[in-house]
């Protein structure tokens, strides 16, 4: 079995700022509360251990030490805010963890979840997001895993609407204070995310910018997953990511078939994996 992640579309939809070993740590944790065969509570403990750490994320040994030992150190003083309905919408704050702590004989994190945060990865209906954590592995920006979920989320339409600057920026953890000019945000979060999400996982994606007058205000995206690899055999590992050249007229058609073909495949290979009927991904954005 394949480690899935899975969350509530609230907590995709969630505005935080997590380093990067701190967000792999949340989402390795996610796919251990998924494995257990113990509904998990806010008193249960989950383990992480840092040979899983290395072995997901390729880190070199004692520099994944020293990361698991800082992020524990940070991890319980971060937050996320979310929206849920109670009479009305709710904009709720809670941290990611009520306990968190490392243990150095045996290189492990140990980890409770808040209260707020189980539902959000254990009980969920209809509206979820759900990859495989191995799409995320290679992304060595924290801005292109936020950036990923929050695409992926629109797996379905392959679009992902307009969304107004500030929203991003909130979304992807960018705080106030960074990158406060367009070409430093563009270049240093925007661009260098869809740069390693179009090399390192499943999608290629691309932007539209949207202005008032000569102001950028938003952005909305498109994206397509790629073919998979047993379907481009004969297509070296370099050319795996380049862009197949635009289809005249008369081949339109049967390229977008096939694309919509492998889009389903790849659909309901995570279905199976997630233990959900195909037709509830269909229907969620």
């Amino acid at each position: 079995m394949r480690n899935l992640v899975v969350k509530d579309n609230a907590l995709i939809n969630a505005s935080y700022s997590l380093s990067l070993v701190e967000q792999r740590l949340i989402l390795l944790a996610i796919v251990a509360a998924r494995k257990t065969k113990v509904a998990i509570d806010s008193q249960t403990t989950i383990k992480i251990t840092a040979s899983s750490y290395i072995e997901q994320f390729g880190t070199q040994r004692n520099a994944a030490y020293q990361a698991l030992k800082d992020a524990c150190n940070n991890l319980f003083n971060r937050y996320f805010t979310y929206q849920e309905k109670d009479g009305g919408i709710v904009n709720v704050k809670s941290r990611w963890v009520s306990k968190i702590g490392y243990v150095d004989a045996t290189a492990t994190v140990k980890i409770t979840f808040a209260p707020d945060v189980i539902p959000l990865v254990t009980e969920l209906e209809n509206r979820f997001t759900q990859y495989e954590l191995e799409q995320i592995s290679g992304l060595s920006s924290a801005y292109a895993v936020r950036l990923y979920e929050l695409l992926i989320a629109w797996r379905s339409t392959g679009h992902m609407p307009k969304i107004e600057l500030q929203q991003l920026r909130s979304k992807l953890g960018v705080a106030e204070t960074e990158y406060k000019l367009m070409h430093q945000f563009k270049q240093r979060v925007l661009d260098l995310a869809i740069a390693q999400i179009n090399e390192q996982t499943d999608i290629n994606v691309s932007y539209e910018q949207h202005k008032k007058g000569r102001t950028i205000y938003g952005f909305s995206f498109t994206f397509k997953f790629k073919k998979s690899k047993n379907k481009t055999n004969s297509r070296s590992k370099n050319e795996e990511n380049i862009p197949l050249p635009l289809s005249t007229p008369k081949t339109k058609n049967k390229q977008d078939d096939r694309e919509k073909t492998a889009d389903l495949e790849h659909l309901k290979r995570l279905a199976e994996l997630g233990g959900v009927p195909v037709e509830t991904l269909l229907k969620r954005p």
